[in-house]
């Protein structure tokens, strides 16, 4: 039986969530035996150079079709112009042009494919500051890099799109802000997740899989428990399972 793949497309935030405690790693061990969850996380990756690596990660002809898809990106795309960041930075409505063009692809690749945005989180500017003194510090920038209202243009983009191409999103600024001191609770360095933030997405994540029968405990293993194993004859247990 070929396990279903699901892919966790990002930049760093991605990248880091296979890390002890991170949502990616949740999901791996939640599925672990129902499908293979595949990490494609890039560190300061923004949506115009995300594109770039669709074709590879993700071909049209495959021989294994994703079921899953993350896209979570807009974390860099928000840097802000004459900041220390301003590579990264994407104008607003070129982001809403890229995300809908990864879409595109994916839907291309398989018509079944659940694709998941997922907007960036709010940014704590204090946080930001405190860390780049911790990292470089006489050489830090007092003026952080990206500003939470800023990146909340993003988010509201992000959102936008997905109701356009009519796919599921997980609003992580506005949800993430819900909490009082959520600057110290979900943020470890003012953009980056803590535990909790890394279990807030992968519970928000849960339930958009839920919703759509493809919960861990709605989905079969792809073999049998050791416990239903004919030990006189396992042969007999396996016969017809590809």
């Amino acid at each position: 039986m070929m396990r279903p793949q699901f892919v966790l497309f990002g930049d760093s935030i991605t990248d880091q969530s296979f890390r002890p405690g991170g949502w990616g790693s949740a999901l791996a061990d939640s599925y672990s035996r129902k499908a293979d969850v595949v990490l494609r996380g890039y560190g300061g990756y923004n949506t115009r150079w995300a594109q770039f690596l669709l074709d590879k990660i993700f071909p049209l002809q495959s021989s294994k079709p994703t079921l899953v898809v993350t896209v979570f990106f807009g974390a860099n795309d928000a840097a802000l112009l004459g900041r220390s960041s301003e590579r990264q930075h994407v104008p607003l409505i070129e982001y809403k042009e890229n995300l809908h063009r990864i879409i595109t692809h994916l839907k291309n690749c398989s018509d079944s494919m659940l694709v998941v945005l997922i907007t960036p989180p709010p940014v704590d500017e204090n946080g930001r500051r405190q860390y780049a003194r911790a990292t470089y510090g006489e050489n830090a920038v007092e003026l952080p890099e990206r500003t939470n209202e800023i990146t909340g243009t993003y988010a509201k983009s992000c959102i936008e799109v997905a109701i356009e191409a009519g796919v599921p999103v997980i609003d992580l600024w506005s949800r993430m802000q819900e909490t009082v001191g959520w600057q110290q609770k979900y943020l470890s360095d003012g953009l980056h997740l803590t535990p909790e933030g890394n279990a807030l997405v992968f519970e928000e994540l849960l339930k958009i899989l839920s919703a759509r029968s493809l919960n861990f405990v709605d989905m079969p293993d792809d073999f049998p428990h050791h416990s239903v194993i004919n030990d006189k004859d396992p042969q007999k247990t396996f016969q017809g399972r590809e």
